[in-house]
């Protein structure tokens, strides 16, 4: 998946949890600079993401995330083949 169609699919999550329809995504975006982005609505986020893009993260992966240029490529990693969502545990 490419980041223009990560954006794209982000910025209408965004648009719907933050209830901003004129909020514009950049890779230096961050938790500070949108009004409402508290610790509720960062999970409510993480969540909106994992089942737009069928996904998981880790703990450790969102708690390492800066900014959501961080959160495109984490998505990117994991949303195509090969990366680290597709790898299933061989027995």
């Amino acid at each position: 998946m490419q980041s223009p169609d990560i954006y794209a699919r982000l910025t209408q999550i965004f648009h719907d949890l933050f209830d901003d329809p004129e909020l514009v995504l950049s890779p230096t975006l961050t938790a500070k600079d949108i009004e409402g982005w508290d610790s509720l609505n960062h999970v409510r986020l993480v969540l909106s993401v994992q089942k737009a893009f069928e996904v998981r993260f880790s703990a450790a992966e969102i708690g390492r995330l800066a900014n959501v240029g961080e959160l495109v490529q984490l998505i990117a990693s994991k949303a195509q083949p090969g990366g680290a969502q597709s790898q299933r545990p061989t027995h």
